[in-house]
């Protein structure tokens, strides 16, 4: 009798255990950095989830030894800026990566086949923006695989290999997950608040917002529904390649730094 009393308790101590290494597994990050100032690298050092992101090869920044820059926008849908981001990037000859919703595929194929023509790379950004840390993993899965269906369907790009998650929302389950797919998870290290449509403050905040932020290695995240950083981004090209700086494209990030 008591080795059996003995035993359940074990088993218990050993359930405990798991359930907590499950949840600790699944505890939710909202993504955030200490951001560049005056040249000083930015940093998650503080964060709390920089073992996290390093495990799961997910890229924060790339080598901060060159003076490269990564450009990325999210698409969660169309506001009409698009054509003319599109327009600045192929006559400035930059390369950059769309990370594109469900509801973006389906409302805009025209231009999501104009991205990959023209050389850009798009990403996953899930079909329906949900909190991926909200669902299961077959359900994290079928967000990822029907973006990867149907921008396969509408252009040339066989492959996904990027994805963006939601809102910046995520735990070590998740980016696990994701990396089990095939997917390398993107984050940023430029970022400043352009997403809110009804609070534009003109292109000159935009730009010296990105401005200032800029570093070697940056990711740098737009999101194309802003009228302010379709009006910069020229500008922005332009004023970054007069300090040096070379305007890459994600295939090309061999060294992630964190």
């Amino acid at each position: 009798m008591k080795r059996f009393a003995f035993a359940a308790v074990a088993a218990l101590l050993l359930c405990c255990g798991f359930f907590q290494e499950t949840a600790a597994a699944d505890s939710p990050y909202h993504f955030g950095f200490k951001k560049s100032r005056n040249g000083q690298l930015p940093s998650i050092n503080e964060e709390g989830f920089k073992d996290i992101l390093q495990k799961n090869g997910a890229i924060f920044l790339g080598d901060t030894t060159q003076k490269e820059l990564y450009l990325t926008f999210d698409n969660g849908y169309e506001n009409g800026f698009t054509p003319r981001i599109l327009d600045v990037l192929k006559e400035k000859k930059v390369p950059a990566i769309f990370f594109l919703t469900g509801h973006y595929v389906k409302d805009k194929p025209e231009l999501v086949t104009r991205m990959v023509t023209e050389g850009h790379l798009v990403g996953n950004h899930s079909w329906t923006h949900p909190d991926m840390t909200q669902i299961s993993n077959a359900q994290l899965k079928e967000e990822l695989d029907k973006v990867k269906q149907s921008v396969t369907g509408t252009t040339r790009q066989k492959e996904m290999a990027y994805v963006r998650p939601p809102r910046g929302i995520f735990s070590d389950r998740t980016l696990a997950a994701s990396r089990a797919e095939g997917y390398t998870t993107v984050f940023w290290s430029v970022a400043y608040k352009d997403w809110d449509v009804n609070d534009q403050k003109g292109a000159d905040y935009a730009y010296r917002q990105v401005m200032a932020q800029l570093h070697p290695g940056a990711v740098i995240l737009l999101h194309s529904i802003s009228k302010d950083n379709t009006e910069a981004l020229a500008r922005i090209i332009d004023d970054a390649r007069k300090q040096g700086y070379e305007f890459k494209s994600l295939d090309q990030l061999k060294r992630p730094t964190y």
